[in-house]
Formats: C-alpha cells, structure tokens, sequence
C-alpha cells in the first residue's frame, strides 16, 4: 500500500507527522512524503520516505500559481499513483483534493486550524469558504483538531457530517515530552512563549502584558522562542521586534530544532492566540507537566481548563493576560506542580500519539 503525505512544508512532515509515518512503515506501507523542498526534505528521504518535491506558496493567493499547484499536483499523484493521500494545511486540502479527485484517488483531509480567513467576514472570507465547499465534496474522511472547527464547517455546509471525525490535534509524544518538575528554584519566575511572531498568535498582547507587569514590579523573566515572520502578511516588523528587544522587555531566543530544553527552564507556558486547532507548544507544555496561561478560544480550551491546568484569559485583553500572569506567578509550589500533573494527564488520557495513529490506521483499513 502507498500513501501520500503532502504538506506545505517538508519541515511541517518532518517535526509533527514522523510518528504517524513510522507507524505507517512498521504496517508495510510506502510513504511518500509531497512538500516544497528545505533542509528537512533530506531528513525524511534518510526516515525512509520517498520524497517529491512540489512548488507551494502557503501564503500567496495568486490564482495562476494555485492552478499550476493542481497540476502539479496532479502529476505527482498520476506519477506515484497512492492508494490514499493524506492533506494537511490550506492548500493541500483544497487543491490537492481536486487534483487527487481527477485520479479517482481517495483522500483524507485534515482542518488543523482555520487561521484568520475564518475570523474576519468579507470578500476573501467568502472566497475561501466557496473553495472549501468545491474541494470538500470528495474526501472519504476529514479530521478536525476540535470540535469547535467542526460545528462550523458542518453548519456553514462546506462538508458533510458523516465523513468528519476530531482529533486530539497532531498528539503528543509522551516519552519525548514528559514531566520535568518545577524550576523557580532555579532563579526568577520564568514565562515562555512558543510561536511565530505573527499578530493572531497573540504576541503584541503577550508584549503589552509584560510591560504591565513590569511598570507594576513584578519581577520575572519574559521570554519568546519562535522564528520571526517579517514577510508573512500577518508577521511583525523587524523593527518592532528590535524595539522590544532595545527595551528589554522580553528575551528573544531565536529558533529550535528542540523546545524541551527551553520549556524544562520555564515555569509557565503562554500562548495569547487568537484561535488555534490543537497548538502543538501547548500539548508539549502540558505533557511537560508544565502550567499555561493561554486564551479561551477554540483550540487553546481544548488543551486548557480553567484554574485546573492552566489559566484562560480573555481574547485580545492584555489587561487579563497581565492579571493572569500575575496570578500564575504568585501561586505556591505545590499548586504550579499540582497544575503540571493535571495537564501532564490530560495528555495521557486524550492526547497521546497513539489515539492520534490508532484512528488513521483504522480509516486507512476502511478505506482499502
């Protein structure tokens, strides 16, 4: 049996499918890996995946490009001929569905995250959703990473119920990510923040809460870990990135290969997002054992309850983000590591790796 991965990223595969793909192989299925080429495209030719490289622009809307992207698309399917392709992010689930339905090829889909298209009404909006409900017609299965994102889809029309099924977002490997205890002992109260520097990731807020903080004397450690994003329509400028630097607000700690090291030396896990699937920093967090101040919106309640492990705060009020920070650092000892082992079992319960693989290989064995 053949299945087809395709990502708008080789190191999207690499980083968060590896466990899906290595349960795939010890069942004896080829798997090809589908992405633009980078530095990881290598690492999943070594992982054992045959690897075909696509042009893929993630965040251009340039419709002469997204038909090309069919085609080629097309060809690469005509090419391998999968028995099954699997597509995650925008792009792949609308373009490489009609591509694979001309081939008669089944798909699977997967609605990681609606991203800002779905918050704001208006022309691109509309033009999305009308996408959305053209492409959605063929897949066999379409997983969701909450249940929130499908309500929507299922009331909006854009597919249908009975193909849709949720998953607890990409899981968690928690041999990889597990508990590691509390560091305040280690020095001043330490916050992280794990993402991309973009606006709807909620980072101008995280930034406005820290300098609350700091005006009201709270001494902590401020931190940020994610690559910068100045080309991205919603990214940050440079030079406000280097004012909050010049102003020593915040720490910047460049990019990673591995979180674990960064989230071993916090004490707390923020993530003011605007709307997420199932944030990944927010699963290893947990599976960390660490408590997280993050937003109450879809996705981030789903890996956070209220005042169990973690706290939410209001979407884009970094009034409350600042009170709920304040109200993280100056819990005692035994609440912080009795926050880390609720959200550490929440992982085990519902978000391991294994729920995640069990359910693609049974839609896998159903669709044979």
């Amino acid at each position: 049996m053949r299945i087809a991965i395709v990502l708008n990223s080789s190191w999207n595969i690499f980083n968060f499918r590896m466990g899906l793909i290595e349960a795939l192989q010890n069942q004896g299925i080829d798997v090809y890996a589908i992405a633009p080429r980078d530095d990881y495209s290598k690492l999943l030719e070594q992982a054992g995946c045959q690897f075909e490289p696509v042009k893929m622009d993630s965040r251009g809307t340039n419709p002469m490009k997204d038909i090309r992207l069919i085609k080629e698309l097309y060809n690469v399917y005509k090419k391998i001929r999968p028995d099954v392709v699997l597509h995650y992010t925008i792009k792949p689930n609308i373009y490489g569905t009609v591509a694979a339905s001309l081939l008669r090829i089944p798909v699977v889909n997967n609605v990681c995250g609606l991203g800002t298209v779905f918050l704001k009404e208006g022309i691109t909006s509309r033009i999305a959703i009308g996408m959305y409900k053209m492409a959605f017609r063929f897949p066999r299965k379409v997983f969701f990473q909450n249940d929130y994102d499908l309500d929507l889809f299922v009331e909006r029309r854009i597919v249908k119920k009975g193909i849709c099924d949720v998953l607890p977002g990409s899981g968690i490997d928690l041999n990889r990510f597990s508990p590691m205890g509390s560091s305040r002992t280690k020095g001043k109260f330490t916050f992280l923040l794990i993402s991309r520097l973009l606006h709807d990731k909620g980072v101008l807020e995280y930034i406005d809460a820290v300098r609350k903080l700091k005006e009201s004397g709270l001494e902590a450690h401020f931190q940020i870990l994610g690559p910068k994003a100045p080309d991205h329509k919603r990214g940050i400028d440079l030079s406000i990135i280097d004012s909050w630097l010049e102003q020593g607000l915040v720490e910047y700690l460049g990019t990673t290969d591995d979180v674990r090291e960064y989230i071993d030396k916090a004490d707390c896990v923020v993530l003011p997002s605007y709307r997420e699937g199932t944030p990944r920093t927010l699963l290893e967090a947990a599976s960390s054992a660490k408590p997280i101040v993050t937003t109450d919106v879809p996705g981030c309640n789903n890996v956070v309850s209220d005042n169990e492990n973690g706290f939410l705060c209001r979407l884009k009020d970094a009034d409350d983000l600042a009170q709920k920070m304040k109200k993280m650092a100056e819990l005692p000892d035994d609440k912080l590591l009795e926050m880390g082992r609720v959200g550490r079992k929440r992982m085990e319960e519902r978000f391991s790796e294994h729920v995640v693989i069990n359910k693609y290989l049974h839609t896998l064995n159903q669709i044979k």
